[in-house]
């Protein structure tokens, strides 16, 4: 188990407090907005950004031509698919509840790697993936009983989470010799590339010129999460293990449950606070390190 540096601790504890309140700030901008050009316009914004600090940091951006399809592999898994799916869900999710879905993350990455790539799973932490999987039972059967359900917000949360977490199994493993950051470069302007693509096609005939709130989340999320959390994120989830990351990762969902309903006012329901509970539980669960076993000195 590595001990994490104070620069470290101080990465997580930065990302927790910008992805935590990048809910509510998210799901202000995209109300009344469509949602995938909201995601593009924060993307350019936050590109340029990003760029200077790579080039300022004098971080080489090649990458060899035998690495291009591994790179756009990892850039499908850890944000292609997400930031598509999760813009579209919390346009009809409540932000605390989208939040709650997104962060079942590490409990999907634990059996991800069990089933996959052959980690041991304690069975304390099969017992943690049940008690997620009842957490998101909670949520759907409220979605489903209530008039203003949206179940489908559910799935599509659900899918972004797990395929973030087949892309965290990804970028621990990856061969490619190029900085994180460098990496990260790439797969913010594939991902910009894609989604100004997808805006153009399914949102055209929406297009407007956003007011003055939806401008201040889009450069929130330009400069909170593209520039800065996406890539501190990157960067931990290649150098730490797993329960080290997750420290950020299990505070977010809380935070961002609390931030929704002190922010935009919205009304909470015990199947959140259990949610949140059970995922926690489940995250604690599948994560924390196993007692290490005595080896014999020799």
């Amino acid at each position: 188990m590595s001990v994490l540096s104070r620069r470290q601790l101080f990465l997580l504890v930065l990302i927790t407090l910008v992805w935590g309140l990048n809910w509510p700030i998210m799901k202000f901008g995209v109300t009344g907005y469509a949602p995938l050009t909201f995601r593009t316009l924060s993307m350019w914004l936050g590109l340029p950004v990003l760029a200077a600090f790579v080039l300022w940091r004098g971080v080489p951006l090649r990458v060899g031509r035998e690495h291009w399809r591994e790179l756009a592999w990892l850039t499908v898994f850890n944000m292609l698919v997400w930031h598509v799916l999760a813009i579209l869900a919390v346009q009809s999710l409540s932000s605390g509840r989208a939040a709650i879905l997104g962060y079942t993350m590490p409990v999907f990455s634990a059996v991800l790697g069990a089933v996959w790539f052959a980690q041991r799973l304690p069975l304390r932490a099969w017992a943690g993936v049940a008690a997620a999987a009842l957490g998101v039972v909670l949520l759907l059967w409220h979605e489903f009983t209530t008039l203003t359900g949206r179940p489908l917000g559910v799935a599509l949360m659900l899918v972004a989470a797990a395929t973030w977490a087949v892309g965290t199994q990804m970028m621990r493993r990856t061969t490619i010799p190029a900085p994180t950051l460098a990496l990260s470069f790439w797969m913010t302007l594939i991902t910009t590339l894609w989604m100004t693509l997808l805006s153009i096609v399914f949102e055209r005939g929406q297009w407007s010129w956003p007011s003055p709130g939806v401008w201040g989340a889009v450069v929130y999320n330009a400069l909170g999460v593209f520039a800065f959390a996406q890539v501190a994120w990157l960067m931990l989830a290649r150098d730490l293990p797993p329960i080290a990351s997750t420290l950020s990762v299990m505070m977010i969902p809380v935070l961002g449950v609390v931030a929704g309903a002190v922010l935009l006012g919205e009304v909470l329901h015990w199947q959140d606070g259990a949610a949140v509970a059970l995922i926690m539980v489940a995250i604690t669960a599948v994560l924390w390190p196993a007692r290490p076993t005595a080896q014999s000195s020799g």
